[in-house]
């Protein structure tokens, strides 16, 4: 390996000091010439260590993986994307980071921008102005700085807005000139620390103040979490505040938010709860509007469960952050109390607010109690529930649940990626913040494998169970991020939901035919995953990684968990078990 210099020599060389500068632990890409010169020195001058290089078959992994690396750790890594046709790969999965409101830096090597340097043909049509213009309306910014002695402040302007919150995805654009041409002079690197991030946002006092007071005297209040537990003190928070009101939780699972066997979450029970609520209080609600009814699929009529009268709380960032290309700012919502603020301070003060104004403890006792009866009694059908479909043909979801469960319990385990159509939450106990860490925010497929691999990356030298519940169609996206798992040896469990579909395609098929009355049973056609069927386990070996399937008894499923579990544990990296699922 080699020495650090302590001197750059070359533009890519103090590109390379900055990511150190700011503690850069990984740097994924798939190689291209653009970006030659970063290459160079991350391996020669900045000797593969912090940040070290996770290489990658595909940008769409590479940036999902930044992605599900940032999830996990709260701080960003750096993705490379080569020149236009690499950053048209990675859209998709930068997409996904800034609709899930995740910091992660992605670079891109151009040019040369100079036209008397640049190669015949290839460089001419990897070569745009300005590339960043490609990603711009789903980046919270973009830089191409033109000079050595701008790239400082560019760095830094970009890992600031990263991450401050409302956090999101940056751009940087690197000439292959300014990588690779000799330092005139020493570009000095700041002190990053003095360029820190600005402090989480508190809450208008006044706005506050309402919020507390409409709170305090509701009779039925209820609390929606979202995203909350991106920040893990705001999550720890939201139970004291739960607690203290005696008010239901929703978790709309954004991020891990409550813990699901605590007497006050009744997510599962939306409709319902939303019907009885005086008062609801909101908290970094990503789709406030769709949070609070239905949708008729056939119709895609919304209907809202909310009464007329009840008074809505929102706290978030969500105004902060919007663009006009794409609609992701959702439907705008009816909100009494709109606060601007970082949940994490926000809902610290409205706790403190609501004990200073006085909390009624008999009311608070007697919602608990009734809370608490139905927690149990909503945990107790879902247990019976999974028990009735455990001896289903082909295997329900519910069942591969309950398999796995029964063979983690007693790990420390994450849920990186999945939900299997949320029996993993109704089943599971999750415990703490960042033990399960969303979807993918822009419903992009092929976000799973990549982003588990992410936060596995984050977990690698832990004792973290790592695990991604991934789907057929989605993973097919990206098959190639197997290598990058087997390559860097990222402990992962994967474990295949393979239904042999597009299912979510599927059903919208056979609902259309249900409402024009056509055939149903044509419903597959252009649909399925079927005649060849894929075969997952082999796939993994092919990759040099443990593969086991196609599961399709449910008497086979445990034993074959627990072979693969022993495998990440005593191996150290990834193992795939393929389900076959109804």
């Amino acid at each position: 390996m080699a020495i650090h210099k302590p001197r750059a020599e070359y533009g890519s060389d103090v590109i390379v000091d900055l990511m150190k500068a700011f503690d850069i632990e990984y740097v994924a890409f798939n190689p291209g010439a653009s970006f030659r010169g970063i290459h160079d020195s991350i391996v020669t001058y900045g000797g593969n260590s912090r940040p070290e290089i996770i290489e990658c078959c595909h940008e769409e992994v590479s940036v999902a993986i930044a992605h599900g690396y940032a999830k996990a750790t709260g701080k960003p890594m750096v993705a490379i994307a080569h020149n236009i046709v690499g950053l048209q790969h990675a859209a998709m999965a930068i997409f996904n980071a800034w609709c899930d409101r995740v910091p992660v830096i992605v670079m891109g090597g151009t040019g040369p921008m100079d036209t008397t340097r640049r190669r015949p043909w290839i460089d001419w049509v990897h070569t745009a102005l300005v590339q960043g213009n490609l990603v711009r309306d789903f980046v919270k910014w973009d830089d191409q700085p033109h000079n050595i002695a701008s790239v400082p402040e560019s760095f830094l302007r970009a890992y600031r807005i990263a991450v401050t919150e409302p956090a999101g995805p940056v751009y940087l654009c690197y000439d292959a000139d300014l990588q690779e041409n000799r330092l005139a002079e020493e570009v000095p690197i700041p002190d990053v620390g003095r360029y820190a991030p600005p402090a989480p946002l508190a809450p208008n006092i006044e706005a506050l103040q309402q919020a507390s007071r409409i709170l305090v005297n509701a009779q039925s209040p209820l609390i929606v979490a979202d995203t909350v537990g991106r920040n893990p003190g705001a999550a720890r928070a939201l139970v004291e505040l739960a607690e203290a009101l005696g008010a239901p939780v929703l978790d709309r699972g954004g991020r891990y938010n409550f813990p699901t066997a605590h007497p006050l979450n009744l997510t599962g029970l939306e409709q319902e709860m939303a019907r009885q609520a005086d008062v609801v209080l909101a908290l970094d609600v990503t789709d406030l509007f769709g949070a609070l009814g239905k949708v008729d699929k056939a119709t895609r009529v919304f209907e809202s469960a909310l009464r007329p009268e009840a008074r809505v709380i929102h706290i978030s960032l969500g105004d902060l952050l919007a663009r006009s290309w794409s609609s992701d700012f959702q439907r705008l919502p009816a909100v009494d109390v709109p606060i601007a603020a970082d949940t994490s301070v926000a809902i610290p003060q409205l706790l403190a607010a609501c004990r200073q104004l006085g909390i009624d403890g008999e009311r608070v006792h007697g919602r608990f109690e009734s809370i608490k009866r139905r927690h149990e009694e909503l945990r107790g059908r879902w247990k019976a529930q999974a028990g009735r479909l455990s001896n289903e043909q082909p295997m329900a979801a519910a069942k591969v649940a309950a398999d796995l469960w029964d063979a983690i319990k007693d790990e420390e385990w994450v849920l990186v990626n999945g939900t299997l159509d949320g029996w993993a939450r109704r089943l599971w106990d999750w415990k703490e913040p960042r033990q399960y860490l969303g979807a993918s925010g822009g419903g992009g497929l092929g976000y799973g494998i990549g982003a588990s691999l992410g936060a596995a990356l984050a977990y690698r030298d832990s004792d973290k169970l790592c695990i991604d519940l991934d789907t057929d169609g989605s993973f097919l996206c990206c098959p190639s991020a197997l290598w990058t798992a087997a390559h860097h040896r990222i402990p992962l469990l994967i474990v295949m939901k393979n239904n042999r579909s597009y299912y979510n395609s599927e059903e919208h098929q056979a609902e259309v035919a249900r409402v024009r009355d056509r055939d149903a049973t044509r419903c597959g056609i252009g649909t399925r995953l079927a005649d060849p069927p894929p075969n997952f386990a082999r796939l993994a070996e092919s990759f040099g990684l443990y593969g086991e399937g196609p599961i399709e008894r449910a008497e086979d499923l445990g034993p074959a968990l627990r072979r693969a579990i022993q495998v990440v544990k005593e191996h150290r990296t990834a193992a795939l078990v393929d389900v076959v699922v109804e």
